[in-house]
């Protein structure tokens, strides 16, 4: 990256040369874009491969539904967190791993071991706020000979020798473990509260299409310990991590560029989920919701008449030119919460061209504000995508 923000670029993660992968994604995803046919006339017509939508009614099933979902099209398991040393350095990180079916006969037809039926991503970012550095790396390979891939009935996901996996049976306690060039983090993390099943009747809403739902759960506090390795320098850590995981097979509806995701952690050992799906207008659509939940795991769905986000100020990219909210004020007036949240730093933007090829803000945020009357405190991360371009798989 050329703005000094971005040191190190993990260019090593790539498990497929440019040259083949380039030619791939184009005739799998950008032909069909276009209109064009990548088959000639005379090839016969094949269907594509057809994955599951989900569907309201949707039982969940632990540990099992930790693991992959391959009859669902997208899937993507997220872990953020905060982290610091004993002398009070603070770090944020992220850590994403994503899986997307592929829409081709060719693919599912094919028995070979190399068919690429499934691809994988992965983003790994490291705010360091002492250095005020964001650094971020990313991996991109197919499902095949081991390489990368997601078992079915546990949570273990994998590019090469960056992993998330369960360490214990009944999956409150995971492994993560990231390498990229300058920055690494080897994590253990233990879970304080039950899993949170968020939106109604087993799905979470992406529009206002009846199909644009996913099936969407989160652990909201994991107690963390382990390392944080900078330039050489490791660095033993704990904090409190939040875990998501969605799967589906539904894109956003037409006419939403992006959504703004909020995760926060009070100190009073409530947590907020909350995202809004955001229009060309830049106005949220009323399938925006959130969930509250409550020191002792149990939950409640907030409704999008019942939340109000308000920006407060912006920050330009020097990266991307994309202009994002960059202060915000999140209240739900009939709990008595009114929440300012601040980013630990403006620059938090990961532009993943050798991924996912989505630019988008991911970052540490800090919060206070009142609860109930009371003085409240907390941490959280916030997502914000579609600001540099319309998000689109």
């Amino acid at each position: 990256m050329d703005d000094g923000l971005h040191p190190r670029d993990d260019s090593a993660g790539l498990e497929v040369s440019t040259r083949s992968l380039v030619r791939e994604i184009s005739l799998l995803f950008i032909f069909p874009l276009l209109g064009i046919s990548a088959v000639s006339a005379e090839t016969p017509v094949v269907e594509l491969h057809e994955f599951t939508p989900a569907r309201p009614g949707y039982v969940y099933a632990f540990p099992q539904d930790h693991g992959s979902h391959e009859q669902f099209q997208t899937e993507w398991w997220y872990f953020t967190g905060h982290l610091s040393t004993t002398n009070g350095r603070r770090f944020g990180y992220e850590l994403t791993f994503f899986r997307r079916g592929i829409d081709s006969p060719d693919a599912w037809s094919n028995p070979s071991a190399w068919a690429m039926r499934h691809l994988y991503f992965a983003h790994f970012a490291l705010t360091d706020e002492a250095n005020e550095q964001f650094w971020f790396a990313e991996k991109l390979s197919r499902a095949g000979i081991n390489k990368a891939g997601a078992e079915a009935d546990r949570l273990h996901v994998w590019i090469d020798r960056w992993l998330l996996e369960a360490v214990a049976s009944n999956h409150r306690q995971f492994h993560l473990q990231a390498q990229a060039e300058g920055f690494s983090i080897d994590l253990t993390l233990e879970s304080s509260k039950s899993h949170v099943i968020h939106g109604t009747d087993g799905v979470s809403r992406k529009g206002k299409e009846a199909e644009a739902i996913s099936h969407y759960y989160s652990m909201t506090r994991l107690q963390t310990t382990g390392s944080v390795v900078v330039e050489g320098v490791p660095l033993a850590v704990n904090g409190v991590s939040w875990m998501d995981h969605e799967f589906g097979s539904a894109d956003l509806s037409d006419g939403l560029v992006g959504w703004d995701w909020f995760s926060l952690q009070l100190e009073n050992n409530y947590d907020i989920m909350a995202y809004g799906l955001r229009r060309v207008d830049g106005t949220f659509d009323p399938a925006s919701s959130g969930t509250l939940v409550r020191p002792d795991g149990s939950s409640t769905s907030i409704s999008f008449e019942a939340l109000n986000v308000r920006v407060q100020e912006h920050w330009t990219s020097p990266a991307s030119g994309a202009r994002y909210p960059s202060q915000w004020t999140l209240s739900i007036p009939s709990e008595r919460v009114e929440l300012n949240i601040s980013p630990r730093m403006a620059n938090q933007e990961l532009v993943t061209r050798r991924s996912t090829a989505v630019t988008y803000w991911e970052g540490a945020v800090d919060v206070t504000g009142f609860w109930k009357g009371e003085n409240i405190h907390g941490q959280g991360y916030v997502e914000l995508t579609g600001y540099a371009e319309p998000y689109r798989p």
